[in-house]
């Protein structure tokens, strides 16, 4: 066991998967202390089921009011609840359970099956703009970006034309390098707008998720406003990334596109919410034979669990035929996400469209070159150059 910290590990420039470190943690005894980019000392989390034991040790919250929660920077990444009342990924049973208890019957697979043909219409409206241009475009601003985005805002009932409002100050709340300033520039200027369109919604309710909440009534307005700016925020930013660098890897190992599979392995392989699931101890527990005392952060890694060669074999390989149904993209436990089916049906409708259309789609870059996100809470492309003539 090692209590000194170790740099904090970063993914390799040009590498689709998690950082070599990973493999590293995974083979040493205990845990591994580590320093937070700019922040505070955590312990490292990297066997699969270490990171479910975490995920769900009632000893162990992922509350942000408790002391020594993790802190990423000077701004943490974790909004308060005083600042954002309603995002309740930050909050425990059985706080959480009230806000997930309200929002279930919206995410049920059933539910999400009545949305694949609204789905399946916001893809192809997006390919056949792509095919009315040249046969080259940059697929995250035309593709990858807009179809989650389209997708959650008719089904919270955003206006789509208040895209570029959300996704830029998006890109400000999930960037490890924002300030202070910054950040809470960008999440009161959200807070305004959902706060706005929610009252829209109480005098002129539609058919949309956030009216049905209203018409509930179980949460107060400023919960309902920060409900639905995480709904927002989580509906599109992690597609998004998950589209665009699921392109790219089926692209690099083409054999596998249109495989039964792809989905999973493209979640499982990728991880790109790998950081996310920050937490704190709230009493001395022993976690993989190491003892954390309460008010020491842990950061469970999610790709490093979901490349575990102990649970998935050949875990280094982009395997779609092996069954990857129990990795943990999603979490795992009571926080374990709710849009998760939505973001299953937006990806294999997204993925079949795509490559069945453009079948001679291609990168336009060597895949080493990708602008690859590396300052930010989530994996992901900048740009994703790629034609198909």
């Amino acid at each position: 066991m090692t209590t000194r910290p170790i740099e904090f590990p970063a993914r390799a420039r040009g590498e689709l998967g998690p950082p070599a470190e990973y493999a590293h943690l995974r083979q040493t005894p205990g845990l591994v202390r580590s320093a937070l980019p700019g922040g505070t000392d955590v312990w490292l989390v990297a066997r699969y089921e270490d990171v479910r034991t975490v995920l769900t040790d009632p000893r162990i919250s992922s509350n942000p009011m408790h002391p020594g929660f993790p802190q990423i920077g000077t701004n943490g990444t974790v909004p308060l609840r005083d600042s954002v009342p309603g995002w309740f990924v930050g909050y425990d049973p059985p706080e959480h359970s009230r806000f997930r208890k309200a929002l279930i019957p919206e995410f049920t697979v059933r539910r999400i099956a009545e949305l694949r043909k609204a789905i399946r219409r916001v893809v192809n409206g997006r390919i056949e703009t792509l095919l009315a241009g040249p046969p080259r475009a940059d697929l995250v601003p035309t593709f990858a970006l807009p179809v989650p985005s389209l997708v959650i805002c008719e089904l919270l009932g955003v206006p789509y034309t208040d895209h570029d409002l959300f996704e830029s100050r998006t890109q400000v709340l999930v960037r490890y390098s924002a300030t202070d300033a910054e950040r809470e520039e960008a999440a009161g200027e959200l807070l305004e707008y959902m706060t706005k369109l929610i009252s829209s919604k109480r005098r002129f309710p539609g058919r949309d998720l956030l009216s049905r909440l209203v018409a509930k009534d179980v949460l107060s307005g400023p919960e309902l406003s920060g409900v639905a700016l995480l709904l927002l925020i989580a509906g599109h930013e992690t597609t998004a990334n998950s589209i665009g660098l699921g392109v790219v890897v089926q692209l690099t190992n083409p054999e596998w596109i249109g495989a039964p599979g792809v989905v999973e392995e493209v979640l499982r392989y990728l991880s790109v919410a790998d950081r996310v699931a920050l937490r704190v101890a709230v009493e001395d527990v022993e976690i993989g034979g190491q003892l954390i005392r309460a008010g020491e952060g842990i950061v469970p890694l999610g790709a490093s669990a979901n490349h575990d060669e102990t649970t998935f074999e050949r875990a280094g390989q982009f395997d779609p035929s092996r069954s990857a149904r129990h990795h943990v993209a999603f979490g795992y436990g009571v926080h374990q996400c709710l849009g998760q089916h939505l973001v299953r049906a937006e990806l294999d409708i997204a993925f079949g469209a795509l490559f069945s259309r453009l079948p001679n789609l291609r990168l336009d870059v060597a895949p080493e070159d990708l602008a690859i996100k590396y300052d930010g809470v989530l994996f992901g492309l900048h740009e994703l150059p790629v034609r198909w003539d």
